[in-house]
This record gives structure tokens, C-alpha cells and sequence, in this order.
């Protein structure tokens, strides 16, 4: 069974910074694009990065482009989110995904992901 593993979520200022973490078992981690999405209250769950399997290739949403930062290592299972600049509209719960699909194109769409995780929360206060 694929389990993922989120891990450090928290509350922050501001331009404070926060890194998540994805903890990967049970598939070849190697096999899979790896992505975060998040929602907030009341709102619909929304792309933000994607990785590649071999983390030669990323892709991020407009609205975290030069704040986020994913990477992965393949060593040891995990892909980590590194956020900057954190603004209150980042405030939300974080998911992190499994993609088996072939390619890494369309890895910004939910449907493209097979495994998710629990979800970490996300506080950015103002």
C-alpha cells in the first residue's frame, strides 16, 4: 500500500518561511512525479509545484513562482517544499501527490495523481 507522509506545517508570519516534507513508501520513488496542491477553506484544491522523477524537471503555479522552491531525494523517499515569502493567501492545507503517468506534461492537474497524502496545515498570519 503507497502511503505519503506530510510533515511540517505550521503557523508563521508573514514573510516568514516554512518547509514541508512528504515522507514515500510502499511504490519505487523513482517511478513517480511528485506533486504539492493545497486548499484553502472553501475553496476548490489548487496546483502548486510538481517534480519529475528524476527532479530534472519542475513546474510551479504563478502564484508561488520564485517564493517556493520543491526538490526531492530519491535516496530517501521524500519531496520537500521550501517556502519563502509566505503571504496569508498561502494559508491553507497542503497536500502532497503521487503521479505514475508516463510523462511529466499535466502534471499540474489533480486527475494526473494516483496517491495522496493527509494534507498538512498551512497558518500564514498578516
Amino acid at each position: 500500500q503507497v502511503q505519503l507522509v506530510e510533515s511540517g506545517g505550521g503557523l508563521v508570519q508573514a514573510g516568514g518561511s516554512l518547509r514541508l516534507s512528504c515522507a514515500v513508501s510502499g511504490r519505487p520513488f523513482r517511478m513517480t512525479h511528485m506533486g504539492w496542491f493545497r486548499q484553502a477553506l472553501g475553496k476548490e484544491r489548487e496546483f502548486v509545484a510538481a517534480i519529475s522523477r528524476s527532479g530534472g524537471n519542475t513546474n510551479y503555479a504563478d502564484y508561488v513562482e520564485g517564493r517556493f522552491t520543491i526538490s526531492r531525494d530519491n535516496a530517501k523517499n521524500t519531496v520537500t517544499l521550501q517556502m519563502n515569502s509566505l503571504k496569508p493567501e498561502d494559508t491553507a492545507d497542503y497536500y502532497c501527490a503521487a503521479s505514475s503517468a508516463p510523462w511529466f506534461t499535466g502534471t499540474s492537474a489533480k486527475g494526473t495523481y494516483d496517491y495522496w497524502g493527509q494534507g498538512t496545515q498551512v497558518t500564514v498570519s498578516s
